[in-house]
C-alpha cells in the first residue's frame, strides 16, 4: 500500500585502487557485492564499512556516500563514469576486481507511515549468512529479468526485489540486539503484532484502548505505555493513520466518493473523516483526489476497486532506467 516503485541501478566494475563519491538520493538503496572489496563511507555514519564479496546493504536516509578500495584515496565524481556505462555498466579503471550490482526504492505514501524514518542509515548483511546467499541470487535474477526481456519480466523483477527488501528488514530486525521506536518494531513484538494485525483487519471498527489492550493479553496502562514506547504514536492515533492509508488507496485508484470512503473506514460523517484526513496527510481528501489525478494525467478515477493496469500505471511502479548504485 506504500506503492513501492523500483529501479535497477547500472552495474559498478572497477580494477586496482579507485574511489568514487555518490550524491544524495532519493528514497532506499540496494547493492551487492558480487566480487571484490571495498570500503562504504556514509556521509554523518561515524565508522566507515568494510564490504567483502557477497555482502549485500541498504542505504536508507539518502545521504551521500563514497565507495573506495583506498580510505586514504581521494574520491572522484560517480557521474563521469556512469554517463560512460556501457550494457549498463559503469567502468572505474582497467580490470575486474571489483563488481557490485543495485537498485532503489522509492515510496509514495511513506510519509504516513514513515518505517525508513526509525532505520540506522546503512543497514549491512554480511556475506558469511545464509540469508545473504539468497539476496544475492534474487539481486542477479532481478537484473537477469529486466535484461533478457522474458514476458512476464517486469512483474518477475518487481517481485523479486520487493521480497529482497522484506527480507534485508527482516535480517536486520531479528539481529538488533536494541529495539527502535516505530511501527516496523512493533511487529517483531509477539502481543503488539497481534493488535496491529487486528487493526488492520478491521480498519472500520471503533476501536478503543481497552479492547485492543485485550488483543494484546495486557493492562490496559501498561499496553497504552508499550505502544506508545515502540510505535511511536498512540494506538488510537495508529488507527486513524491506518485509515488514512486505506483512504489514500481508494482516493487515488477509485470512484469511491469521499462520503462512500468515511463511511466504510468508521467514519460517522464526511466533515469527521475530512478533518482527520487533514490532520494526517495536511490537505483535504478533495485536494488530495485533485491533486492524484493531475499528476497521473486523468481526468477522473479508475473504476472502483481496480488499480491501474495500463503501460503508464506499470512504469510508475518499475523503472527500468539503469541510474548510479
Amino acid at each position: 500500500m506504500l506503492h513501492p516503485r523500483s529501479t535497477l541501478s547500472a552495474g559498478l566494475q572497477g580494477g586496482g585502487e579507485w574511489g568514487l563519491r555518490f550524491p544524495a538520493h532519493e528514497g532506499v538503496k540496494f547493492n551487492a557485492v558480487i566480487r571484490g572489496a571495498c570500503w562504504l563511507l556514509v556521509d554523518g555514519v561515524a565508522s566507515p564499512v568494510r564490504l567483502e564479496a557477497g555482502d549485500c546493504f541498504l542505504l536508507t536516509k539518502g545521504r551521500s556516500f563514497v565507495l573506495t578500495t583506498n580510505l586514504n584515496l581521494e574520491p572522484v565524481d560517480s557521474q563521469p563514469a556512469y554517463d560512460r556505462a556501457v550494457d549498463g555498466i559503469a567502468r572505474c579503471n582497467a580490470g575486474d576486481d571489483f563488481f557490485l550490482i543495485g537498485g532503489r526504492f522509492t515510496f509514495e505514501d511513506s510519509g504516513i507511515l514513515p518505517f525508513t524514518d526509525t532505520l540506522p542509515p546503512v543497514v549491512h548483511v554480511q556475506c558469511n549468512t545464509e540469508q545473504a546467499s539468497v539476496l544475492r541470487w534474487a539481486l542477479l535474477q532481478l537484473a537477469s529479468e529486466l535484461k533478457l526481456g522474458y514476458p512476464g519480466g517486469a512483474l518477475m523483477a518487481k517481485n523479486l526485489a520487493h521480497m529482497m527488501f522484506v527480507q534485508i528488514l527482516r535480517l536486520f530486525l531479528n539481529g538488533l540486539e536494541q529495539r527502535g521506536v516505530g511501527w516496523l518494531y512493533a511487529v517483531t513484538d509477539s502481543k503488539l503484532r497481534a493488535v496491529i494485525s487486528a487493526i488492520q483487519r478491521l480498519p472500520a471498527h471503533r476501536w478503543t484502548v481497552p479492547e485492543l489492550s485485550s488483543v494484546a493479553g495486557m493492562s490496559r496502562s501498561v499496553f497504552a505505555q508499550r505502544f506508545k514506547e515502540v510505535v511511536g504514536v498512540s494506538p488510537i492515533e495508529y488507527v486513524t493513520r491506518w485509515r488514512m492509508l486505506i483512504a489514500v488507496e481508494r482516493l487515488r485508484n477509485s470512484r469511491q466518493t469521499i462520503a462512500t470512503i468515511a463511511f466504510s473506514l468508521g467514519y460517522e460523517s464526511e466533515s469527521a473523516f475530512s478533518s482527520a484526513f487533514k490532520r494526517v496527510m495536511d490537505c483535504s481528501p478533495k485536494h488530495f483526489q485533485k491533486r492524484t489525478s493531475t499528476s497521473l494525467g486523468r481526468s477522473s478515477p479508475p473504476r472502483s476497486g481496480v488499480p491501474e493496469t495500463n503501460s503508464s500505471a506499470e512504469s510508475r511502479h518499475w523503472d527500468e532506467r539503469s541510474e548510479i548504485p
